[in-house]
């Protein structure tokens, strides 16, 4: 299988609904040539730096899937290699229902979302705590907080080992923007008011 994503992603159950709705041929072509989608290139890796939230989905020891978002600054989530990921987990509501999960089942799957671009990136590894004697790879990975001044407390570390990844279509996408987004988008048009104001001013003084 070339595609590592559609590897784990196309079960055998999956190729059959595909076939089923005539999807099938075009994805077939993902089974083609050497192993790809596995390993980050450059554009993949702006992309995750670029983000300050990603969806985490874990599973536990019932079968069940638990989605979580994982938040910080810009960055935080770092790229340590071209196949392996870290971020620094901070405090939250304190229930660990994903760090309990990955105690055992160390599957996660993560989507990065760019929403005023409509962009997805989906992502599957396998996730490892990192231990508290690396003080090391731990600094490294609060690095981005304290670089921007981010208020949240670090409880634990995390590093991932991407096995396959894929990007979606934007399709179905709402554009959403936060606050600093807009704030960069109306900046012109703030600056230009201000500037046709002071002309009016100046025309009603003479």
């Amino acid at each position: 299988m070339a595609h590592q994503y559609a590897k784990i992603a196309f079960t055998t159950t999956v190729r059959q609904v595909q076939s089923e709705q005539g999807s099938r041929n075009g994805y077939s072509k993902m089974d083609e040539g050497e192993d790809y989608n596995h390993l980050l290139s450059q554009r993949e890796a702006d992309f995750i730096q670029g983000r300050d939230s990603f969806y985490m989905a874990s599973v536990s020891e019932t079968d069940w899937p638990y989605v979580q978002h994982r938040g910080g600054p810009k960055g935080f989530m770092q790229v340590i290699d071209e196949s392996t990921l870290g971020f620094a987990d901070f405090k939250g509501n304190r229930q660990y229902v994903s760090t309990g999960n990955f105690r055992t089942n160390n599957r996660v799957s993560l989507f990065f979302m760019d929403y005023p671009n409509r962009r997805r990136l989906k992502m599957m590894g396998r996730i490892e705590l990192v231990d508290n004697s690396n003080t090391e790879l731990m600094k490294k990975l609060e690095a981005a907080s304290e670089r921007n001044g981010y208020r949240g407390r670090v409880e634990r570390g995390y590093i991932i080992h991407i096995e396959g990844f894929d990007w979606n279509c934007p399709q179905h996408i709402t554009p959403r923007f936060s606050e600093d987004e807009i704030e960069k988008a109306i900046a012109p048009l703030l600056a230009e008011n201000e500037a046709l104001k002071k002309q009016l001013e100046e025309l009603l003084n003479d």
